[in-house]
């Protein structure tokens, strides 16, 4: 009798601890599932950022790939003007030497130029007829004191205008160059402008043109 009445109570029970062990289980499995649910997601989240650096790295890799061949190309560029900056020196360095030479051949042959008009002019020329008939006139000879005045400018003249030949080459002046009577002083006996005898006025010209007196017949022969 006390079997049968206690018997249902031990199946109540027996119910009882088997829905705990169920719901044990069960809330053991939940938890489980959430682990594997976080599990899950940060094996996700590392996927994705390992995704990201590869694509970073080779995003960086793509972008220095580029980088170097633009300093590549810019080495190229800047070698090529090198070599064509140091052809352009040369053909300088040509052209200067070159030019060199010609003013050193131009400069000895002006001092040779200017030496044989020094020569030229230290060595008394034959006497011209100008000057036998001052000659003659000077020592009581056939020659009136106006032909004797002539004769004596026109040497002057002649003096004037090898000087300014000669100051011409040796400063290099072209035609049509402006003198004054300092610049032909060096050039002249004594260094001394000389003056007509009959009080006439010399007017030099530009080079490239005699020098005349304003006296009437105190003029070079043309």
């Amino acid at each position: 009798m006390k079997l049968k009445s206690i018997l249902p109570w031990l199946c109540v029970l027996a119910s009882l601890a088997g829905l705990a062990l169920v719901y044990s289980a069960s809330q053991k499995k939940e938890s489980e599932l959430v682990a594997l649910r976080a599990d899950s997601d940060e094996l996700q989240k590392l996927r994705a950022e390992q995704e990201d650096a590869k694509k970073a790295a080779a995003q960086t890799e793509s972008d220095e790939l580029v980088r170097l061949r633009k300093d590549h190309e810019e080495l190229l560029r800047l070698r090529n003007e090198a070599r064509q900056l140091r052809g352009e020196k040369q053909q300088l360095d040509r052209q200067v030497q070159t030019a060199q030479a010609q003013a050193q051949n131009a400069q000895a042959q002006a001092e040779a130029q200017a030496q044989a008009l020094r020569t030229a002019q230290a060595t008394p020329p034959a006497p011209t007829p100008e000057q036998q008939a001052a000659f003659k006139a000077r020592y009581g000879l056939a020659a009136t004191p106006e032909q004797a005045n002539a004769n004596v400018c026109v040497n002057n003249l002649r003096q004037i205008d090898g000087a300014k030949q000669q100051w011409a080459l040796e400063k290099g002046k072209p035609a049509g160059a402006l003198l004054t009577a300092a610049d032909l002083a060096p050039y002249l006996p004594n260094n001394t402008m000389p003056a007509c005898p009959a009080g006439g006025i010399y007017t030099l010209n530009p080079v490239g043109l005699g020098p005349i007196c304003n006296i009437p017949g105190h003029a070079t022969p043309k």
